[in-house]
């Protein structure tokens, strides 16, 4: 019997009257078991005698006795199910804290499986086992265990929190829809859940998205940080060989410069130690000179003087010491050797502007003309690389984009991040305008180009007259005329420099910038001058030097 009770399941043991297991069952006449006192009372309460399952009709009421099979398998039953469920909790563990709790176990509270959203309970496995085998209880709703569940009731009726309203976007008993919600809009509680579970899955994949990016963007600073320290490292060497030399230079003019100096004043003084030595025998013969006259004259021998003056009378040293001089000119000794150290400057600094043109040119882009912001003057190659003044105006639309009063033209590419490059030549040209332009600038009318209003630019007028266009124009003295332009910009930076390409030279930098917008590369090959300016500006491929 043992072994047979282990197949049967609670189900094949419970009374259909009050679908819970037998307590004295007995035997209808038509074959069906109830609970002794669930059969009398419902007889009791009803005129016919009748089966509450198959509906036979008993026209006197049948004698019930206890049917002894059954109750013997219900009491085997009974005891499994109690042996099995100290069993399992003995294994279940108490709740811990931050854990819901059961709310059906006294003493020691276990951990909760579930939480009835209808029965407003918390259950441990044990206690859990009716809302998986009774059937009436079978229709609750379970659902992990949560605390507070009398939070899902409504404050107002004391009912479950079945509906969702659309139209106040909140939870809602039955009774709200009707009273307080009548007019509104009501959705079931699960059928909004999943409305919001399906949102929250586009959200979390939308987050997830964004999480994705981010690390992106961590992985491109960290990147642009190894990038940095390598162009530091190399500055840093670069600074380090100049400054050597330079150092070695400066040592080595200084070393000089002491040399010759104290050169000239050795010589000096070796000179001016011949010159007293001189001077010192010519006193010492006119001491002696003056001594012999001096007896002479004191001499009263009338032969004695006669025979003897006229070799005191011989010449006296006659050598003029007047423009006799030992002072040495230094002057332009430290010139001449500051002279040397600034061309040894220059050519160092030469070696730098080639290492810094070759590593701009590394960001060169490709660039063309845009013909729908051209002032109407301008003519454009076919292959909008090259622009000029032309002596007809072009009957073209006056959309937003075109400059309306200044011949200019704005390159296609926009740039909004990053490095860019860019080179023209300006060969043969009296008169251009060469630079970058935020998107929003003025195009209409007279416009002022300068940073203030969104222009980065330079200038050359009348064939030899270049400035840079910061607010202030700043007048460049440059030591030849640039044939072709590069034009570098560091966005984030916030730098604009213009370069003598074939002189490796730089022209000038804009500092300092705040781009917040897209940039235009920016171009004005200015008026015809009846043909003195016809050359135009063109776009040249980036050679870059070996």
């Amino acid at each position: 019997m043992s072994a047979v009770s282990c197949l049967l399941s609670e189900d094949q043991f419970l009374c259909s009257i009050c679908l819970d297991v037998f307590t004295d069952p007995v035997t209808t006449p038509c074959g069906h078991n109830f609970c002794k006192n669930c059969i009398t009372e419902h007889w009791n309460s009803n005129v016919q005698y009748l089966c509450p399952i198959c509906k036979e009709v008993f026209y006197t009421r049948p004698k019930l006795k206890v049917n002894t099979f059954i109750s013997e398998m219900v009491s085997q039953f009974r005891q499994e199910a109690q042996q099995k469920a100290s069993s399992s909790s003995s294994e279940q563990q108490a709740a811990k804290p931050g854990e819901v709790p059961c709310d059906i176990c006294t003493g020691t509270k276990l951990k909760a499986l579930k939480s009835c959203l209808v029965c407003l309970t918390s259950y441990c496995e044990t206690h859990l086992e009716p809302h998986l085998t009774i059937s009436r209880l079978k229709r609750h709703q379970l659902m992990d265990p949560v605390e507070n569940l009398e939070d899902r009731m409504c404050m107002k009726h004391d009912k479950p929190l079945e509906l969702f309203c659309k139209t106040d976007q909140t939870c809602v008993c039955m009774l709200c829809s009707v009273l307080d919600h009548k007019t509104h809009e009501f959705v079931p509680l699960k059928e909004e859940y999943e409305g919001k579970k399906a949102e929250l899955g586009k959200t979390e994949a939308e987050v997830q998205q964004m999480i994705q990016k981010r690390r992106l963007k961590i992985q491109e600073i960290k990147h642009s940080v190894d990038l940095s320290k390598e162009d530091a490292d190399r500055e840093k060497a670069e600074g380090v060989q100049v400054f050597i030399v330079l150092k070695e230079s400066v040592e080595r003019s200084l070393n000089e410069v002491i040399e010759t100096i104290e050169e000239k004043q050795r010589t000096t003084e070796k000179q001016a130690e011949d010159f007293i030595k001189e001077l010192e025998q010519e006193i010492s013969d006119l001491m002696k000179r003056s001594s012999e006259a001096e007896k002479l004259s004191r001499s009263e021998d009338h032969l004695h003087l006669l025979q003897n003056f006229s070799s005191l009378k011989a010449a006296p040293p006659t050598k003029d010491w007047t423009e006799v001089s030992v002072r040495p000119s230094y002057e332009g000794t430290v010139v001449r050797a500051v002279t040397q150290l600034e061309e040894t400057l220059s050519k160092e600094m030469k070696k730098l502007f080639e290492a810094l043109l070759k590593r701009v040119q590394q960001y060169a882009v490709d660039v063309t003309l845009d013909p729908d912001t051209a002032h109407p003057w301008l003519i454009l190659s076919d292959d909008e690389k090259q622009v000029n003044h032309g002596d007809v105006k072009k009957n073209l639309p006056n959309n937003p984009e075109r400059f309306s009063h200044c011949v200019c033209v704005l390159g296609k590419q926009s740039f909004s991040s990053g490095r860019f490059y860019f080179e023209v030549q300006v060969k043969g040209k009296t008169d251009w305008d060469l630079g970058v332009a935020r998107e929003s600038i003025n195009r209409k009318g007279k416009i002022t180009p300068r940073p203030q209003d969104g222009y980065w630019t330079i200038w050359l007028r009348n064939g030899n007259e270049y400035r840079a266009l910061a607010g202030p124009p700043v007048i460049l003295s440059l030591k030849s005329q640039p044939q072709k332009v590069g034009v570098f910009v560091d966005y984030e930076e916030g730098l604009v420099s213009f370069y003598d390409v074939d002189a490796a030279a730089l022209i000038y930098s804009f500092t300092g910038c705040s781009f917040t917008e897209k940039l235009y590369p920016y171009f004005s090959p200015f008026l015809n001058k009846s043909g003195k300016n016809s050359t135009p500006l063109i776009i040249c491929p980036v050679n870059q030097t070996e």
